[in-house]
């Protein structure tokens, strides 16, 4: 495995476009200053010594130093050896809905958004579970499949929206069928299915999925998203999402939905609001679950690899020195450059 030790200084490289840009610049207004003195054939034959050419080369090759130079300081690295890490913990899959309905703002900033922020601070908690993610509206899709790798996951997290899913609707079956899919075999490791939805127009098939998954070893949380009052739908254009009869849709939280959902996945319903309530009674309930040692491959020895580009930027600098912008008569014969 590759890697940097200080990739900050990876940053070092933008100053190769910003200085060749500079570089350009300052050449071409040369230019124009030369023109005025005469034409540049005949200014060519008064300083045969002078190359422009050499100019370039020395310029170029500073770049490439600016470059080895970031790379030197960003200290590359090669992983050497390949360790079998146990660590304890359980795998947890969570099912976001993502249809329009979730963009209802009766729930601060909106369901989506709220929902999004219960499972990054969610994510935040884990320290050695796995977890997938699973988005639906009308269909189902997997995001990310079961892994430990927490920045993943919260990237994926961070991007989900209604255009997630072209299909809408509220497919809670086959968003459980889907999470399902994605956990081990093991049967001594706790396993949640954290399902978070409105409930609003939920397709049939629900809550047999939930007992499926409830005979696998599974518990199914459900957390409801919304109020019972509701509100309407805010769309991309400023506008409320609106029937064929032009009124204005409220949508609604399906309290009763998620309720029969969670048992009969064996898990727990809770109602998401304003408050943090949600989140307190979410992670005390995943922490009770029964733990069990995952085996994780992890790079325990890294070789540093900053020598060799150091080797290849002292050449790089030695050949700029030795390259001067005036031809030398030592080796007037050596046509290396025009």
């Amino acid at each position: 495995m590759f890697r940097f030790a200080n990739p900050l200084f990876l940053y070092l490289l933008i100053l190769i476009p910003m200085l060749t840009a500079v570089y350009l610049l300052m050449q071409y207004k040369l230019k124009q200053q030369v023109k005025l003195f005469g034409a540049p054939e005949l200014l060519r034959a008064l300083m045969p010594d002078v190359s422009p050419i050499r100019r370039h080369v020395k310029f170029s090759l500073m770049m490439v130093a600016i470059g080895l130079i970031s790379l030197v300081l960003a200290r590359p690295q090669y992983g050497t050896r390949n360790e079998e890490v146990k660590r304890s913990g359980i795998e947890v899959a969570i099912a976001v809905d993502v249809s329009n309905s979730m963009l209802c703002q009766d729930v601060s900033p909106s369901r989506l958004e709220k929902s999004k922020m219960i499972v990054s601070k969610l994510v935040e908690q884990f320290d050695e579970d796995k977890m997938g993610l699973v988005a639906f509206a009308g269909s189902a899709i997997t995001l990310l499949p079961m892994t430990s790798d927490y920045v993943s996951a919260k990237m994926f997290l961070d991007q989900l929206n209604p255009e997630t899913i072209s299909i809408q609707g509220t497919n809670v079956a086959e968003a459980i069928v889907r999470a399902t899919a994605g956990f081990s075999k093991k049967n001594n490791v706790g396993r949640a299915l954290i399902l978070i939805t409105d409930a609003e127009d939920n397709e049939e098939g629900a809550m047999e999925a939930a007992k499926k998954a409830k005979e696998a070893g599974i518990r199914v949380f459900v957390l409801s998203v919304g109020t019972a009052q509701g509100g309407p739908i805010p769309m991309y254009d400023g506008t409320f999402k609106k029937d064929l009869s032009g009124n204005v849709v409220t949508t609604k939280l399906n309290e009763q939905i998620g309720k029969n959902i969670a048992q009969a996945g064996g898990g727990m319903y809770i109602h998401v609001d304003q408050n943090n309530m949600a989140q307190a009674i979410l992670e005390k309930e995943i922490g009770k679950m029964q733990k069990e040692d995952i085996t994780a491959s992890m790079y325990s020895a890294y070789d540093e690899q900053f020598v060799a580009v150091a080797l290849l930027l002292f050449i790089v600098l030695v050949a700029e020195l030795c390259i001067m912008e005036r031809k030398n008569h030592l080796f007037k014969n050596f046509k290396l450059f025009s």
